[in-house]
């Protein structure tokens, strides 16, 4: 089943025209635009829990089961709508590209949608209990599933050149950490919380602005971004890949299924560690929403976040994607080991948090094109792109992880005795000592309850050491990952086999960039056209004088072009003196070395090409045996075909 959709109007197209990632596309399509849903899914994964928990109180429906089992149950069906999610996309076609127009589709759905996750009706517990698991699946099995999933498919689409991909991966999970470092971890706990406490009203109100920002940013991803990888081959009839197949693909490829094991802890341990933290700064090192100890946790132990994002990526070109992120996990379990030594004290938990997001910092800003990658490895292998069934997957695991995480998470906080905060009078059944009374908003107060020993172990292992575990297995599991060490050879296999298939069609091949350039100029071409009629159309209108106002038109549209000329020509100009200036640095260094020095150094490097030239021969072959199966499969696929029609 093939998916149009009829995106072909100017209005639509992107604002991208550039073959190469400028700097426009990297901070509007890749930081700024996804924001506002990156800025939503982050409260709620570190807030919704805490709303239905103390605000809602929802503990206690079917006896303390609903808040354990539900998450989960819901993630299943994430799970199931995920699978045709990735076939859709891989299975549309538009002007527009494969995985952009969802977006569209998405940014109102999760604006509406996140809203009506926090009017819970004020009813018996049936009628709660179906609103809570209908929205929730709304928003994240059909909204937010649609937007993640194209949202995580636009660096992997967005072009072929590694340096640039890396470049967006790195925008992209800067917009990550800026919403959930920034806005969620800083800005939320210390003026949002201590503001709204426990009044549902307040929190509706507070989560209604948060949904509402969604919808343009959403807008600017549409527009500011490009997909270069589906724009390749526009001209060229695609072959129907079965969807068996490419799960075949995908189930079959080492490099895929490690990283899909590698998600499942990643995720699992993430969400529980998130969980934890607003219970661990209430009742471990502060009290109830005091605006302090949180903000005091994110700040110490998130700069690393911050600053890091001018070194991870010059690390990671100079040692490997795979080996910078793995020396990462192991300092990420040596960060959360030093908190376990005392997590009821402050600066020793400060220090190990802030060694802890230092060993963060590859798995945060390059893991994504090292996910690309594998996503070109495979397409060599195979002959044919599987990013939507990759994605699919991704998105199946990662979000399952999140639905055990949550349902963990609260099966053992409310199973060990956990006490929400109390609205109005005290029943006499509980015993606690009581911690701090909250002054609601709407003018009632609530009353906060120290929590049992038990109940705070939990919470201390939920937020400090879970994550001990799952860093030393993610660690293990991305040292077996390693596409970058041979995807020139690849991708370079890939251009050539593209080259044939124009010839075998009768068409001259041009490189991707020259084809860009045609495709621009085309649909520039269209918008003019378009603009010419419309301009016509209000000049009649309003009895203006259309030749005149078009040559203000074309005047404007001359000086605007000589300006992004100029912009590109200086931009050029830049790369080439850096480029140079390397260069120089490089040459200079090795002149310094001694006549020996400079031997060894040579055959050093040539020792080095010599073995990666042995190891990708043996890879080449192997592959190429894997390539032909699936070509011989696509051919009897094709035959098959043939004779049904």
């Amino acid at each position: 089943m093939e998916v149009k959709m009829t995106l072909g109007k100017r209005f639509f197209n992107s604002k991208v025209k550039s073959y190469n990632v400028k700097g426009k596309e990297a901070w509007l399509g890749y930081l700024i635009g996804p924001a506002g849903a990156l800025l939503l899914n982050a409260i709620l994964g570190s807030y919704l829990n805490q709303y239905y928990l103390d605000v809602a109180g929802l503990g206690y429906l079917w006896g303390g089961l609903f808040l354990g089992l539900f998450p989960i149950i819901s993630k299943v069906i994430d799970a199931v709508v995920d699978i045709g999610y990735g076939y859709l996309i891989d299975h549309t076609k538009s002007k527009q590209g494969k995985a952009r127009p969802w977006l569209l589709v998405s940014a109102p759905l999760m604006t509406i949608f996140g809203i009506l996750l926090f009017i819970i009706p004020q009813t018996n517990e049936i009628v709660q209990s179906i609103w809570v698991m209908f929205t929730y699946n709304l928003f994240y099995s059909f909204a937010y599933s649609i937007y993640s999933m194209a949202h995580n498919m636009m660096v992997p689409l967005s072009t072929r050149n590694v340096t640039q991909r890396g470049k967006l991966s790195v925008f992209t999970q800067i917009a990550t950490i800026c919403t959930s470092g920034i806005i969620v971890a800083l800005v939320f706990p210390f003026v949002v919380l201590p503001i709204i406490g426990v009044s549902s009203s307040a929190w509706i109100i507070a989560m209604s602005i948060f949904s509402c920002i969604v919808l343009p940013l959403t807008l600017v991803e549409y527009f500011y971004t490009k997909e270069r990888i589906t724009e390749e081959n526009v001209e060229v009839e695609e072959n129907k890949i079965p969807y068996r197949l490419q799960l075949k693909a995908i189930f079959s490829d080492k490099y895929i299924i490690l990283l899909m094991i590698y998600f499942v802890f990643y995720s699992f341990g993430t969400q529980v560690k998130n969980l934890g933290l607003v219970y661990y700064s209430n009742y471990i090192l502060g009290t109830y929403s005091d605006g302090i100890t949180q903000t005091m946790i994110s700040v110490i132990g998130g700069v690393p976040m911050g600053i890091g994002i001018f070194a991870v990526w010059p690390l990671a070109k100079k040692f490997g994607k795979r080996n910078i992120t793995v020396i990462g996990f192991l300092l990420y379990s040596l960060g959360g080991f030093i908190c376990m030594l005392n997590p009821y004290n402050m600066v020793v938990v400060l220090i190990g948090q802030f060694i802890k997001n230092i060993g963060g910092l590859p798995s945060a800003y390059v893991f994504m094109a090292l996910f690309s990658d594998c996503l070109d490895s495979l397409e060599w292998k195979t002959g044919f792109r599987s990013d939507g069934s990759a994605m699919a997957l991704y998105n199946i695991i990662s979000t399952s992880a999140v639905g055990v995480g949550t349902g963990f998470f609260n099966l053992m906080i409310t199973g060990l005795g956990y006490v929400e905060p109390v609205t109005g009078n005290v029943p006499s059944d509980i015993t606690n000592e009581i911690q701090k009374v909250i002054n609601n908003v709407d003018g009632t107060s609530s009353t906060v309850f120290i929590q049992s020993e038990s109940v705070n172990t939990f919470i201390i292992w939920a937020f400090l050491g879970i994550e001990i575990i799952t860093g030393i297995l993610c660690a293990a599991i991305i040292l077996f990952v390693n596409p970058e060490k041979t995807i020139h050879f690849k991708q370079a296999e890939i251009v050539e086999r593209e080259k044939e298939i124009y010839k075998k069609e009768g068409k001259e091949w041009q490189p991707a960039e020259i084809r860009n350039e045609i495709i621009v100029a085309k649909q520039d071409k269209e918008a003019e056209e378009y603009f010419v009629k419309e301009l016509k159309e209000k000049c009649l209108a309003k009895g203006l004088d259309f030749e005149k106002e078009y040559a203000v038109h074309l005047h404007n549209k001359e000086v605007k072009e000589e300006k992004e000329r100029e912009k590109e020509r200086i931009q050029k100009e830049k790369a080439d003196a850096k480029e140079k200036l390397r260069k120089e640095k490089a040459e200079a260094k090795f002149n310094a070395l001694s006549a020996e020095e400079k031997e060894k150094r040579l055959l050093k490097v040539k020792e080095n090409e010599e073995k990666l030239l042995v190891y990708w021969k043996e890879e080449e072959k192997k592959g190429h045996t894997i390539y032909e199966s699936y070509q011989n499969a696509l051919n009897a696929f094709k035959d098959q075909e043939k004779s049904a029609a």
